[in-house]
């Protein structure tokens, strides 16, 4: 009689065991289908994701635009003086020109007085080198009466109908002298010259 209660209580444990076994076998099973569902659609979810960062080019475009237009802006600054004014006269009009070789003063002294005269009415450019107290404005008024009279003698025009598209000085030959100085030595002397040109046209009507 004592041992009937020993096999019921075993087999209580071994069914007990046996269920709590089935219970928790399914479930790493559940556990693992999400996770390879989540592997699975990570590479759905990127190749979704990459399509919608394209607009890469058009910004390439504009930051190519802007970089031409600067450059564009930097070439037309860059461009001398003399360029610009000789791209303000019409291709069609009348141009007289003088030039004086060798006028025994430095390119920066000269180029200091015709900055004054550069785009002026003939009238304009005799009065301002008329009270230009530097010694070049001499140069540059016989130069300027020079232009003038070949305008009226060659091409027939009135030298008060003319203005001042172009003037420029370029650099000259220099004369290099010595000086004597102590100790037996000597010191350079460098005489500058430079050469002058002017350009009239008719005054725009």
């Amino acid at each position: 009689m004592t041992e009937e209660p020993q096999d019921t209580a075993s087999d209580e444990k071994t069914s007990g065991t046996t269920e709590t076994a089935a219970t928790e076998a399914p479930k790493p099973k559940a556990k693992a289908k999400p996770a390879a569902k989540a592997a699975a659609d990570k590479p759905a979810a990127d190749a979704k994701a990459k399509p919608a960062a394209k607009p890469k080019p058009a910004a390439k475009a504009k930051a190519a635009s802007v970089d031409a237009e600067a450059t564009e802006a930097a070439a037309e600054a860059a461009k001398p003086r003399a360029a610009k004014a000789a791209d303000a006269t019409a291709p069609g009009a009348i141009s007289v020109s003088a030039h004086a070789k060798y006028v025994r003063t430095s390119a920066r002294k000269a180029r200091l007085v015709c900055d004054h005269i550069r785009g002026k009415s003939v009238e304009e450019a005799y009065a301002i080198l008329a009270h230009t107290p530097r010694h070049v404005a001499a140069d540059w008024q016989k130069l300027l009466r020079s232009a003038v009279a070949n305008a009226e003698h060659n091409h027939e025009l009135v030298g008060e109908d003319l203005r001042i598209a172009s003037v420029h000085a370029d650099e000259g030959p220099t004369l290099k002298r010595f000086r004597p100085r102590a100790m037996g030595r000597a010191s350079s002397i460098r005489k500058r010259t430079s050469h002058l040109s002017i350009t009239l046209t008719p005054k725009e009507q």
